[in-house]
């Protein structure tokens, strides 16, 4: 059985291990870049359970949005940040990302046709 795969200009985004707050910060900055599933009217918040929180959207990297987006605020911490699609859709992801924050690669899993990157993602020292 073969799964289907992500048009090849879409990229999945997994958002975990922080407050609903930067989650919402990092949807904002992939927003001012790409059109996404995630509404800004409607932002991340907590489960209020034990359990572990993760965020999840889908950017389109052919479609710019349209209007300026404001610039995101700073992360309060570190934000581990997965993404899968195609190798240049999530290359396109990852610069929009690092225009506005510190990103490192932590892990990736490469296909022939899908690339999965974990990314740690922090603020730059000296932004406001």
């Amino acid at each position: 059985m073969t799964l289907p795969s992500l048009p090849v200009s879409q990229v999945e985004v997994v958002v975990c291990d922080c407050s609903a707050q930067d989650a919402e910060r990092v949807f904002a900055c992939l927003r001012a870049h790409f059109e996404s599933d995630r509404r800004p009217d409607d932002p991340p918040h907590e489960t209020g359970t034990d359990r572990p929180t993760m965020w999840t959207g889908m950017y389109d990297t052919a479609v710019v949005p349209t209007g300026a987006g404001e610039t995101p605020e700073p992360l309060s911490a570190p934000v581990t940040v997965d993404v899968q699609g195609s190798p240049p859709a999530v290359r396109l992801l990852r610069e929009a990302l690092e225009e506005t924050y510190a990103v490192s690669q932590v892990g990736v899993d490469a296909g022939d046709q899908e690339v999965q990157l974990q990314l740690r993602v922090e603020g730059r020292e000296g932004r406001a």
